[in-house]
């Protein structure tokens, strides 16, 4: 993941997640160059580190969020079924997304701590700002509204987008989805948060998360989330009611190419890539 400072234009500051060796997730700061097309790696600033069990649910995302916090999402260590048991631990912070203060520095940490985050009292790692999350893949703020949008990876069945809020645990792995998970998996309650939308494994098999579409070229998408699925190549369109409930879910018809990511520009159009074909960069446009 990759996201510039909220004033990049005037400090040049960028920052990136990424797995090292064998197998380590990194944030890091570094300072664009003296070609603005690209940054100086020696700047590098290690923001924080953790290992990972496992080398798949790694996460990635980062996202600066209207409040001028920088958000990170980590898996819960991968494998499977949760193996390594993070998924309801708030003391770790895998199987999460965490929010810090990167104008500041706390004690021995390379950031601050939000004093609003649900555990900067006790209670967990005080970076943490939402839980429960098997691998958040991926998330993004709603320019308009603020609200933050999740496509999270599920396992045996059910793939999930969620919105996230402070606090919230999201269920895994005691729910997938809409449904108990395994075992020793739980019935709905008010402590976990459950998604906005769920599809089955007879749909597509691994969501990739996009945006909320609030650019100018495409009216028929305005207002909608837009998100596929990496394995059938399925591209939705997801009409939002105004309590923010699913609404109509239209399939966006296109060469089902399994999606990477999507992204954002400054005017608000979305792009997504596939590393299929060459490796391309995709826009929409009105038909």
């Amino acid at each position: 993941g990759l996201a510039f400072h909220p004033d990049y234009a005037g400090n040049g500051r960028v920052f990136l997640s990424y797995t090292w060796g064998n197998l380590v997730s990194r944030v890091a700061e570094m300072s664009v160059s003296s070609d603005p097309d690209s940054v100086d790696a020696s700047t590098e600033r290690l923001l924080l580190q953790l290992e990972q069990p496992a080398g798949n649910h790694n996460g990635g995302q980062i996202d600066f969020g209207p409040d001028g916090m920088l958000y990170v999402g980590f898996g819960d260590g991968g494998a499977s079924n949760d193996r390594f048991g993070n998924g309801q631990d708030p003391t770790t912070l895998l199987a999460t997304i965490l929010r810090l203060d990167v104008n500041r520095q706390e004690g021995d940490l390379q950031y601050g701590i939000p004093p609003d985050n649900p555990f900067a009292g006790d209670g967990g790692r005080p970076e943490i700002y939402a839980w429960g999350l098997r691998n958040p893949w991926r998330f993004t703020f709603d320019r308009a509204t603020g609200d933050l949008w999740l496509g999270d990876v599920g396992q045996n069945d059910i793939e999930e987008i969620d919105l996230i809020v402070r606090g919230g645990n999201y269920g895994w792995n005691l729910r997938e989805g809409k449904h108990k998970f395994g075992p020793n998996g739980a019935e709905p309650s008010d402590s976990l948060v459950e998604p906005i939308l769920e599809y089955n494994h007879k749909v597509g098999k691994s969501i990739t998360g996009g945006h909320v579409y609030r650019g100018e070229q495409v009216k028929s998408l305005a207002g909608k989330y837009i998100y596929a699925d990496y394995v059938s190549g399925i591209m939705w369109a997801l009409a939002i009611n105004k309590d923010n409930t699913a609404g109509t879910n239209y399939v966006i018809p296109w060469s089902k190419l399994p999606v990477l990511t999507f992204g954002e520009d400054q005017k608000g159009e979305i792009y997504f890539s596939t590393h299929l074909a060459g490796g391309r960069l995709y826009r929409f446009v009105e038909k």
